[in-house]
C-alpha cells in the first residue's frame, strides 16, 4: 500500500473489524486514533491527489464542509511550522464562530496536547510548532491585500458579499512556500465566483461535489426524511441538499451577473449637507395565513443621486401576525423609514390593524395588487438593467428569489412564494415609478 499509514489502513477495514481493534487499544493510542483524520473522514472529505492549487468542495448542507476544512488546516499546521494560513469567512465575525470556535471548528477538533492559542484581538491562532493562522471577512476585501500566505481556507464564498474581489485579493496574496494551496468550501450558488472556479475543473482547480445525505450517520435522526419530505422535489432542495450548482432560470427577469454589478458598498452624501437618503420606505408582504409562510420585509431608500438603495431583508418566518407587525415596526424604526407600504390583498384590514396595534404611529399606506407577481417585478427588474437600483450588500435569501421570477409569469425560485421579492417590488414601485402600474394605493 506504499506511503499509506497505520490509521489509514484501518479506515479500508470493515466497520465490524474496526471495532474490534478499538476495543483492544490502550486509551493513549485511542485517543490518538479518535483525532486522527484518515480515520474518522469519509473519502470525499479527504484532500484529492494531484497538482491542484485551488480545492472547491461544493456540497450539500450538513455535508462536512468546515469540518473538512479544519481539518485539512490542521493537518498543515502540525505538519509545517512554517505555514502561514489564511481563514477567511463570509464576514469577520462568521470566520470566527464558524471556522475557529463552531462545533467543527478549529478548536473543537484540536487534540490537547497540539491546539493553537487564539487571541480573538490579533484575528490570529498559533500552533505550538510556530505555524499560524490569521483570520479575515471578505466582507471587507481590502485587509486581504497585502499580506502573503502558504495556504488559505475559504469558507462559504457562495455567499461572500465582496465576492470575486476578496477571492482575487486572497490568491495575489498565496506567494509563500514551495506549492500555495487553497481549499474553498461552499454550499453552491450560481454566483460569478462559483462558476469561475467550476469552469476550472481540471485545471488548477479540483472540484468535491456531494450531498447532504453523504454524512447521514453524523445528522439528527429524521434530518434527511423531513428535509427530503421538503424540499426533495424542489430547485432548492436541489441546490441545498444535492450540492447541485443551479444555473440561472431561463427567462428570469434577474440573473446573478446583473445583480452582481448592483453592489454597492455606501450611499453618496448628498449637496450642501444633505443626509444620503431622501426617503426609506419598508415594504411588508403579509403571509396569507395567520401561522404560515414567511413574512417579506424590505428596506429600500431613495438616494440624493437618483437611485434607489436596497438596504436590509428584514424579512421573517413562520411569524405570528403581531410577530411580523413587531418586526415591520423594528425596522421602520430602526432605519427611519417615513412610510410603510403594505400589500393589502389577503385581508386588507387585518393588515392594517395588526400594523397600528405594534406601532400607532406608523405611516402605513395600504396598496393593492392588480397583476401577478411577476408582472409587477418587470418595471422594476428594468430600473435594474438601468443602473438605477444598487443593494448595500448581499441579501441571500431575497435575491434567490428575485432569480425565480420568470417574465411573462410563474415563479420557480425557493419557497412556495417569492414573498422576499414581492415586499422588494412594493418598495421600489414606492420610491421609483410612484403611482403609476397596478399599483392602486390609498393611504390610512
Amino acid at each position: 500500500m506504499g506511503g499509506t499509514s497505520d490509521f489509514e489502513r484501518l479506515a479500508l477495514l470493515s466497520p465490524e473489524t474496526r471495532e474490534r481493534i478499538l476495543a483492544g487499544l490502550d486509551d493513549a493510542a485511542a485517543q490518538a486514533l479518535a483525532h486522527d483524520w484518515s480515520w474518522a473522514a469519509r473519502p470525499e472529505q479527504l484532500a484529492p491527489e494531484g497538482a491542484w492549487r485551488i480545492w472547491l468542495m461544493m456540497a450539500g448542507r450538513g455535508f462536512g464542509k468546515t469540518r473538512a476544512g479544519a481539518e485539512w488546516v490542521r493537518a498543515i499546521a502540525e505538519g509545517d511550522g512554517g505555514a502561514r494560513i489564511a481563514l477567511v469567512g463570509a464576514t469577520l465575525g462568521e470566520a470566527r464562530s464558524v471556522m475557529v470556535e463552531g462545533p467543527s471548528g478549529l478548536l473543537a477538533i484540536a487534540p490537547w496536547w497540539n491546539r493553537p492559542a487564539f487571541s480573538p484581538a490579533l484575528r490570529r491562532l498559533i500552533w505550538p510548532n510556530g505555524a499560524m493562522a490569521i483570520l479575515f471577512g471578505a466582507a471587507d476585501p481590502e485587509t486581504l491585500r497585502g499580506p502573503q500566505f502558504s495556504h488559505g481556507w475559504a469558507d462559504e464564498i457562495a455567499k461572500w458579499a465582496g465576492g470575486e474581489a476578496a477571492w482575487d485579493n486572497l490568491m495575489m496574496g498565496m506567494r509563500l512556500g514551495r506549492a500555495p494551496r487553497v481549499l474553498a468550501t461552499t454550499t453552491p450558488r450560481p454566483v460569478p465566483l462559483v462558476r469561475r472556479l467550476v469552469a476550472l475543473d481540471g485545471a488548477d482547480v479540483a472540484v468535491t461535489r456531494g450531498r447532504t445525505a453523504d454524512n447521514g450517520a453524523n445528522l439528527a435522526e429524521g434530518f434527511i426524511a423531513a428535509m427530503e419530505r421538503s424540499y426533495g422535489d424542489t430547485r432548492l432542495g436541489r441546490q441545498e441538499l444535492e450540492g447541485e450548482l443551479i444555473e440561472d432560470v431561463e427567462g428570469a427577469l434577474w440573473n446573478r451577473a446583473l445583480l452582481e454589478r448592483c453592489r454597492a458598498r455606501h450611499v453618496p452624501a448628498g449637496e450642501d449637507g444633505a443626509g444620503p437618503l431622501a426617503r426609506v420606505v419598508v415594504a411588508v408582504d403579509p403571509p396569507a395565513s395567520a401561522t404560515g409562510d414567511a413574512c417579506g420585509i424590505v428596506v429600500a431608500g431613495l438616494g440624493q443621486d437618483g437611485r434607489a438603495y436596497v438596504i436590509a431583508d428584514a424579512s421573517v418566518e413562520k411569524a405570528t401576525p403581531e410577530g411580523w407587525a413587531r418586526a415591520v415596526a423594528a425596522a421602520a424604526v430602526a432605519h427611519g423609514a417615513d412610510r410603510v407600504v403594505a400589500e393589502a390583498n389577503n385581508g386588507g384590514a387585518m393588515v392594517e390593524s395588526v400594523l397600528r396595534a405594534a406601532e400607532a404611529a406608523l405611516p402605513v399606506r395600504l396598496v393593492h395588487a392588480s397583476r401577478g407577481k411577476a408582472a409587477r417585478a418587470e418595471p422594476v427588474a428594468a430600473l435594474y438593467e438601468a443602473g438605477r437600483v444598487l443593494h448595500l450588500g448581499a441579501f441571500w435569501q431575497l435575491e434567490d428569489q428575485m432569480c425565480g421570477l420568470v417574465a411573462g409569469g410563474g415563479y420557480v425560485g425557493p419557497g412556495r412564494s417569492p414573498d422576499r421579492a414581492d415586499a422588494l417590488v412594493w418598495a421600489l414601485t414606492e420610491l421609483m415609478l410612484g403611482r403609476r402600474g397596478d399599483a392602486r394605493v390609498r393611504s390610512v
